[in-house]
């Protein structure tokens, strides 16, 4: 199974971008983008500050991003939680 970090690795991968398999270094790449203005695609980070950013998935719309939540879990359907920090657009 997948960790976070190792999902959007993995799905990035598909698409010829290569991330690096930590959430914290994941938020380095790419655009900064507003919550007001996420699409679909945008990863999207949580945490209090980019220090602590402990998890990232995936905005699929809607408030809703896919993750895996931890090693082992199925990847699922989540509403972006209340920790949210920010957002990169690759």
């Amino acid at each position: 199974g997948f960790d976070c970090s190792g999902l959007t690795m993995y799905v990035y991968a598909q698409l010829g971008i290569s991330l690096p398999h930590s959430a914290a270094m994941q938020y380095d790449y790419g655009t900064k983008v507003d919550r007001s203005a996420l699409q679909p695609g945008d990863l999207v980070f949580f945490g209090s500050s980019p220090a602590t950013i402990h998890h990232v998935g995936i905005y699929v719309g809607g408030g809703m991003m896919i993750d895996a939540p931890y090693t082992g879990a199925d990847v699922r359907y989540d509403p972006l939680c209340s920790d949210y920090y920010g957002a990169v657009r690759l």
